[in-house]
Protein backbone atom coordinates (compact mmCIF):
# COMPACT_ATOMS: atom_id res chain seq x y z
CA UNK A 1 0.00 0.00 0.00
CA UNK A 2 1.08 3.75 -0.59
CA UNK A 3 0.01 7.03 -0.64
CA UNK A 4 0.83 9.73 -3.45
CA UNK A 5 0.60 13.56 -3.71
CA UNK A 6 -2.46 13.53 -6.17
CA UNK A 7 -4.59 12.10 -3.64
CA UNK A 8 -4.80 8.39 -4.36
CA UNK A 9 -4.17 5.11 -1.88
CA UNK A 10 -2.98 2.58 -3.96
CA UNK A 11 -2.54 -1.44 -2.94
CA UNK A 12 -1.06 -3.67 -5.60
CA UNK A 13 -3.62 -6.77 -5.43
CA UNK A 14 -1.64 -9.92 -4.10
CA UNK A 15 -2.92 -13.21 -5.72
CA UNK A 16 -4.59 -14.62 -2.75
CA UNK A 17 -7.39 -11.87 -3.45
CA UNK A 18 -7.85 -12.69 -7.62
CA UNK A 19 -11.45 -12.58 -8.13
CA UNK A 20 -12.49 -10.66 -5.49
CA UNK A 21 -14.41 -7.73 -6.28
CA UNK A 22 -13.67 -4.41 -6.36
CA UNK A 23 -16.02 -3.62 -3.39
CA UNK A 24 -15.19 -6.87 -1.95
CA UNK A 25 -11.25 -6.13 -1.93
CA UNK A 26 -12.18 -2.01 -0.57
CA UNK A 27 -14.19 -3.56 2.42
CA UNK A 28 -11.96 -6.92 3.58
CA UNK A 29 -8.50 -5.84 2.78
CA UNK A 30 -8.85 -1.78 3.06
CA UNK A 31 -11.02 -1.75 5.10
CA UNK A 32 -13.34 1.28 3.76
CA UNK A 33 -16.36 1.79 5.87
CA UNK A 34 -20.03 0.85 4.09
CA UNK A 35 -20.93 4.61 4.05
CA UNK A 36 -16.94 5.70 2.67
CA UNK A 37 -17.73 3.09 -0.02
CA UNK A 38 -20.89 4.22 -1.37
CA UNK A 39 -19.60 7.91 -1.54
CA UNK A 40 -16.43 6.80 -3.50
CA UNK A 41 -18.51 4.39 -6.32
CA UNK A 42 -20.91 7.16 -6.40
CA UNK A 43 -18.25 9.82 -7.03
CA UNK A 44 -16.43 7.23 -9.57
CA UNK A 45 -13.04 7.76 -7.13
CA UNK A 46 -12.79 4.26 -7.15
CA UNK A 47 -9.65 2.72 -9.87
CA UNK A 48 -8.63 -0.15 -11.08
CA UNK A 49 -5.47 0.22 -13.19
CA UNK A 50 -5.72 3.89 -12.86
CA UNK A 51 -9.59 3.88 -14.82
CA UNK A 52 -12.55 4.45 -12.43
CA UNK A 53 -14.38 1.08 -11.97
CA UNK A 54 -18.41 -0.13 -10.47
CA UNK A 55 -18.81 -2.19 -7.48
CA UNK A 56 -18.43 -5.38 -9.47
CA UNK A 57 -15.51 -4.89 -11.17
CA UNK A 58 -13.65 -7.96 -10.57
CA UNK A 59 -9.58 -8.16 -9.53
CA UNK A 60 -6.31 -10.23 -10.91
CA UNK A 61 -3.46 -10.17 -9.37
CA UNK A 62 -1.16 -7.46 -9.85
CA UNK A 63 -3.57 -5.11 -10.69
CA UNK A 64 -3.63 -1.34 -8.80
CA UNK A 65 -6.12 -0.51 -6.81
CA UNK A 66 -6.92 2.49 -5.88
CA UNK A 67 -9.16 5.51 -4.51
CA UNK A 68 -9.29 9.25 -3.54
CA UNK A 69 -8.55 10.86 -0.24
CA UNK A 70 -10.34 13.82 0.26
CA UNK A 71 -8.91 16.25 2.47
CA UNK A 72 -11.08 17.35 5.44
CA UNK A 73 -12.83 20.95 4.70
CA UNK A 74 -14.70 21.15 7.80
CA UNK A 75 -14.58 20.71 11.23
CA UNK A 76 -18.64 19.50 11.29
CA UNK A 77 -19.11 21.33 14.61
CA UNK A 78 -18.35 25.34 14.98
CA UNK A 79 -14.96 25.52 16.90
CA UNK A 80 -14.97 27.34 20.13
CA UNK A 81 -12.40 28.34 22.53
CA UNK A 82 -12.92 26.08 26.39
CA UNK A 83 -10.98 23.61 27.82
CA UNK A 84 -8.78 20.88 26.20
CA UNK A 85 -6.55 18.67 28.10
CA UNK A 86 -4.38 16.60 25.65
CA UNK A 87 -3.26 13.30 26.76
CA UNK A 88 -2.20 11.70 23.99
CA UNK A 89 -1.86 12.97 20.28
CA UNK A 90 0.33 11.98 16.94
CA UNK A 91 -0.79 12.68 13.30
CA UNK A 92 -3.67 10.05 13.20
CA UNK A 93 -5.58 10.18 16.63
CA UNK A 94 -5.68 12.27 19.69
CA UNK A 95 -7.12 11.55 23.20
CA UNK A 96 -8.85 14.22 25.76
CA UNK A 97 -9.44 14.07 29.30
CA UNK A 98 -13.01 15.08 29.46
CA UNK A 99 -14.01 17.41 32.19
CA UNK A 100 -17.87 17.32 33.97
CA UNK A 101 -20.67 19.26 32.80
CA UNK A 102 -20.24 18.95 29.10
CA UNK A 103 -21.13 16.77 26.30
CA UNK A 104 -19.06 14.12 24.03
CA UNK A 105 -20.52 16.32 20.74
CA UNK A 106 -23.57 18.16 19.80
CA UNK A 107 -26.71 15.87 20.60
CA UNK A 108 -30.47 17.03 20.66
CA UNK A 109 -30.78 20.70 20.92
CA UNK A 110 -27.36 20.97 22.50
CA UNK A 111 -25.03 22.55 19.43
CA UNK A 112 -22.60 24.58 21.29
CA UNK A 113 -19.66 24.10 24.49
CA UNK A 114 -19.28 20.38 23.92
CA UNK A 115 -15.48 18.50 24.05
CA UNK A 116 -16.59 18.19 20.44
CA UNK A 117 -16.65 21.70 19.82
CA UNK A 118 -13.27 22.39 21.67
CA UNK A 119 -11.50 20.38 19.86
CA UNK A 120 -12.43 22.08 16.77
CA UNK A 121 -11.08 25.61 18.06
CA UNK A 122 -7.82 23.57 19.74
CA UNK A 123 -7.05 22.44 15.97
CA UNK A 124 -8.40 26.12 14.50
CA UNK A 125 -6.13 27.50 16.66
CA UNK A 126 -2.86 25.54 15.27
CA UNK A 127 -4.72 26.78 11.67
CA UNK A 128 -5.52 22.88 10.90
CA UNK A 129 -8.97 22.25 9.36
CA UNK A 130 -10.00 18.59 11.03
CA UNK A 131 -12.91 16.67 11.46
CA UNK A 132 -14.04 15.89 14.81
CA UNK A 133 -14.74 12.33 14.58
CA UNK A 134 -15.23 10.60 18.13
CA UNK A 135 -14.63 7.33 18.98
CA UNK A 136 -17.32 7.12 21.71
CA UNK A 137 -18.66 9.13 24.21
CA UNK A 138 -18.81 9.68 27.96
CA UNK A 139 -21.91 10.42 30.12
CA UNK A 140 -22.30 14.64 30.82
CA UNK A 141 -20.93 14.28 34.01
CA UNK A 142 -18.52 11.47 33.39
CA UNK A 143 -14.63 12.43 33.11
CA UNK A 144 -12.04 10.76 31.83
CA UNK A 145 -10.31 9.71 28.57
CA UNK A 146 -11.73 10.07 25.00
CA UNK A 147 -10.50 8.62 21.85
CA UNK A 148 -10.75 11.03 18.61
CA UNK A 149 -9.68 9.74 15.11
CA UNK A 150 -8.43 12.68 12.69
CA UNK A 151 -8.97 11.09 9.26
CA UNK A 152 -11.93 8.08 7.88
CA UNK A 153 -8.98 5.67 7.80
CA UNK A 154 -8.27 5.70 11.03
CA UNK A 155 -11.45 6.33 12.55
CA UNK A 156 -12.36 3.56 10.13
CA UNK A 157 -9.92 0.95 11.52
CA UNK A 158 -10.89 1.96 15.18
CA UNK A 159 -13.89 1.71 15.02
CA UNK A 160 -12.91 -1.84 13.63
CA UNK A 161 -11.11 -1.99 16.77
CA UNK A 162 -13.78 -1.18 19.28
CA UNK A 163 -16.64 -3.31 17.76
CA UNK A 164 -14.44 -6.58 18.58
CA UNK A 165 -13.36 -5.36 21.59
CA UNK A 166 -9.91 -4.53 20.78
CA UNK A 167 -10.00 -0.75 22.28
CA UNK A 168 -9.93 -1.66 26.65
CA UNK A 169 -11.26 1.56 28.41
CA UNK A 170 -10.60 1.07 32.44
CA UNK A 171 -12.94 2.98 34.37
CA UNK A 172 -12.67 4.54 38.53
CA UNK A 173 -15.96 4.54 40.56
CA UNK A 174 -17.06 5.71 44.31
CA UNK A 175 -20.36 3.42 44.84
CA UNK A 176 -22.22 3.50 48.13
CA UNK A 177 -21.70 0.48 50.70
CA UNK A 178 -19.57 -1.95 51.02
CA UNK A 179 -19.98 -5.97 50.17
CA UNK A 180 -20.67 -5.84 46.46
CA UNK A 181 -18.22 -8.90 46.10
CA UNK A 182 -20.66 -11.29 47.99
CA UNK A 183 -23.31 -10.99 45.51
CA UNK A 184 -21.09 -11.22 42.84
CA UNK A 185 -18.02 -13.05 43.81
CA UNK A 186 -16.34 -13.53 40.55
CA UNK A 187 -16.16 -9.34 39.96
CA UNK A 188 -18.63 -10.05 37.00
CA UNK A 189 -22.41 -8.64 37.07
CA UNK A 190 -24.17 -9.93 33.64
CA UNK A 191 -27.47 -8.32 33.02
CA UNK A 192 -28.94 -7.18 29.69
CA UNK A 193 -29.86 -3.74 29.57
CA UNK A 194 -32.81 -1.75 27.97
CA UNK A 195 -34.98 1.56 27.55
CA UNK A 196 -37.07 2.57 30.26
CA UNK A 197 -40.57 3.18 28.66
CA UNK A 198 -41.50 6.91 27.71
CA UNK A 199 -38.17 7.82 29.48
CA UNK A 200 -35.81 7.99 26.59
CA UNK A 201 -32.80 9.00 28.28
CA UNK A 202 -33.25 6.63 31.20
CA UNK A 203 -32.16 2.50 30.72
CA UNK A 204 -32.75 -0.38 33.31
CA UNK A 205 -31.59 -3.76 33.80
CA UNK A 206 -34.64 -5.52 31.67
CA UNK A 207 -34.05 -9.66 30.35
CA UNK A 208 -35.43 -8.55 26.56
CA UNK A 209 -32.39 -5.72 26.77
CA UNK A 210 -29.31 -6.04 25.06
CA UNK A 211 -26.52 -7.88 26.46
CA UNK A 212 -24.35 -5.91 29.04
CA UNK A 213 -21.42 -7.27 30.85
CA UNK A 214 -19.23 -5.39 33.55
CA UNK A 215 -16.08 -6.57 35.19
CA UNK A 216 -15.00 -4.65 38.53
CA UNK A 217 -12.37 -5.27 41.32
CA UNK A 218 -12.44 -3.28 44.76
CA UNK A 219 -9.85 -0.84 45.11
CA UNK A 220 -10.39 0.25 49.07
CA UNK A 221 -13.89 0.24 51.33
CA UNK A 222 -13.99 2.87 53.14
CA UNK A 223 -16.91 3.41 55.78
CA UNK A 224 -20.18 3.77 53.92
CA UNK A 225 -18.76 3.57 50.13
CA UNK A 226 -15.83 1.52 47.99
CA UNK A 227 -13.88 2.44 45.37
CA UNK A 228 -13.75 0.27 42.20
CA UNK A 229 -12.24 -0.49 39.41
CA UNK A 230 -14.34 -1.47 36.33
CA UNK A 231 -14.69 -2.26 32.99
CA UNK A 232 -16.66 -3.42 30.37
CA UNK A 233 -17.25 -6.34 27.58
CA UNK A 234 -19.96 -4.32 26.11
CA UNK A 235 -20.64 -0.39 25.88
CA UNK A 236 -24.58 0.30 26.99
CA UNK A 237 -25.77 3.41 27.62
CA UNK A 238 -24.85 4.56 31.16
CA UNK A 239 -23.88 0.52 31.54
CA UNK A 240 -21.85 0.92 35.37
CA UNK A 241 -24.10 3.51 36.46
CA UNK A 242 -27.32 0.74 35.77
CA UNK A 243 -25.35 -2.21 36.59
CA UNK A 244 -24.10 -0.79 39.78
CA UNK A 245 -27.81 0.33 40.89
CA UNK A 246 -28.77 -3.19 39.61
CA UNK A 247 -26.23 -4.52 42.53
CA UNK A 248 -27.76 -2.62 45.27
CA UNK A 249 -24.76 0.10 44.82
CA UNK A 250 -25.38 2.54 43.22
CA UNK A 251 -22.54 5.37 42.36
CA UNK A 252 -21.71 7.92 44.37
CA UNK A 253 -23.96 11.06 43.99
CA UNK A 254 -25.60 9.90 40.55
CA UNK A 255 -28.69 11.34 40.61
CA UNK A 256 -30.67 9.25 38.04
CA UNK A 257 -30.10 5.63 39.28
CA UNK A 258 -29.09 6.67 43.31
CA UNK A 259 -29.24 10.14 45.17
CA UNK A 260 -27.55 13.05 45.96
CA UNK A 261 -24.80 13.13 47.64
CA UNK A 262 -23.16 15.75 49.86
CA UNK A 263 -19.45 14.50 49.29
CA UNK A 264 -19.83 15.10 45.34
CA UNK A 265 -22.06 17.10 43.15
CA UNK A 266 -22.05 14.39 40.17
CA UNK A 267 -22.11 10.86 39.95
CA UNK A 268 -18.30 9.16 41.19
CA UNK A 269 -17.21 8.02 37.82
CA UNK A 270 -13.97 8.23 36.17
CA UNK A 271 -12.90 6.75 32.48
CA UNK A 272 -9.09 6.42 33.76
CA UNK A 273 -7.47 4.59 31.27
CA UNK A 274 -8.09 3.70 27.67
CA UNK A 275 -5.53 1.44 25.68
CA UNK A 276 -5.84 0.13 21.95
CA UNK A 277 -3.71 -0.90 18.65
CA UNK A 278 -2.31 2.43 17.07
CA UNK A 279 -3.71 1.57 13.63
CA UNK A 280 -0.72 2.58 11.56
CA UNK A 281 2.34 1.04 13.57
CA UNK A 282 0.32 -1.95 15.70
CA UNK A 283 2.04 -0.71 19.05
CA UNK A 284 0.14 -0.99 21.85
CA UNK A 285 -1.07 2.83 23.21
CA UNK A 286 -1.94 2.58 26.64
CA UNK A 287 -3.40 6.45 28.05
CA UNK A 288 -4.24 7.32 31.34
CA UNK A 289 -5.85 10.47 33.18
CA UNK A 290 -5.63 11.25 36.67
CA UNK A 291 -8.33 10.86 39.09
CA UNK A 292 -10.13 14.47 39.02
CA UNK A 293 -10.09 16.45 42.15
CA UNK A 294 -13.67 16.17 42.62
CA UNK A 295 -12.99 12.82 43.48
CA UNK A 296 -9.37 12.73 45.38
CA UNK A 297 -11.91 15.15 47.78
CA UNK A 298 -14.48 12.91 47.67
CA UNK A 299 -12.39 10.02 48.89
CA UNK A 300 -10.45 11.74 51.34
CA UNK A 301 -13.77 13.32 53.04
CA UNK A 302 -14.60 9.84 53.13
CA UNK A 303 -11.14 8.25 54.89
CA UNK A 304 -11.42 11.15 57.32
CA UNK A 305 -14.88 10.04 58.75
CA UNK A 306 -14.42 6.39 58.66
CA UNK A 307 -10.70 5.39 58.70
Amino acid sequence: MKNNHNGLKKYIVADKYADMTIEEYLKSVMKVSSRKRQKLFRSRNVFVNGSPVHTKRRLRGGDMAAIRIFSDNTYGVRPQIGPVEVLYEDDSLIVLNKPSGILVHPAGQTEDFTLANYLAGYFQDQGRTITIRPLHRLDRDTTGCVLFAKNPEIQTRLEAQLKSGEIHRIYRAVVNGQGIINDFPDGCIDANIGTVPGQQNRRQVDEKGQAAVTHFRIVEEIGPATVLELWLETGRTHQIRVHMAFAGHPVLGDKMYGTPSRLISRQALHASEISFIHPLSREEIRVTAPLPLDMKDCIDKLKMFWE
